[in-house]
């Protein structure tokens, strides 16, 4: 579960990077450490299938890289987290960050959400992903096979079901993910989803 650390210290990133490696995850938002165990593999299989729905699209868009691994991203001076997928926002003509401490602005950012981790997936984080420069923000359910939604202006989010759609940049193709589908490959109701070749992103 995630465990705020029971300690007045205000921890820095510099912090969370010297604490050894123990095999869970650590990551700080204002001050305050957050500990969570290797997730589940459940959890680890939803990550990796949302990602590889989101690869082609994002390369077809030249948006920037998908990662469905743990990266220490700073996106401001006192935090320091590890979402579950991102989408790191590169810009025309500009080359790709060679560590994580290079990435400070995010398409997307993913949660995979667990019961120990549903406080601080839609509190701390939340509000972080929120006032920092991510575009969306995912909080993605498998049990209850919903995924929800935050835009930076929103006070509650978006609940989406069956299907849904992403467009980070108006006037050019969205992508449309079944989340019906999803979530079946994620259970074993079905085999396992090819994603759909880059050029059959619905327009938005």
């Amino acid at each position: 579960m995630v465990m705020p650390a029971l300690t007045d210290r205000f921890w820095t990133p510099e912090d969370i990077l010297a604490l050894p490696d123990d095999g869970a995850r650590h990551e700080c938002i204002d001050g305050v450490h957050l500990v969570t165990p290797t997730p589940r593999m459940d959890h680890q299989r939803v990550a990796l299938a949302l990602a590889r729905r989101l690869r082609p699209f994002a390369e077809q868009l030249r948006l920037g890289e998908v990662f469905e691994l743990p990266g220490d991203l700073r996106l401001e001076r006192t935090a320091l987290v590890q979402p579950d997928v991102f989408v790191i926002r590169q810009l025309p003509g500009t080359r790709r960050p060679r560590s994580w401490s290079e990435v400070t602005s995010l398409w997307l950012a993913v949660e995979v959400l667990s019961p120990s981790t549903a406080r601080t997936d839609r509190t701390r984080k939340r509000a972080l992903y929120q006032r920092t420069d991510v575009g969306e923000y995912w909080i993605v359910d498998a049990d209850a096979r919903v995924v929800e939604r935050w835009l930076a202006s929103d006070t509650r989010p978006e609940i989406l079901s069956g299907s849904m759609t992403w467009q980070p940049i108006p006037g050019l193709p969205a992508l449309t993910i079944d989340l019906d589908a999803l979530f079946a490959e994620v259970h074993g109701d079905s085999e396992p989803v090819t994603p759909s070749p880059p050029a059959s992103a619905a327009p938005g």
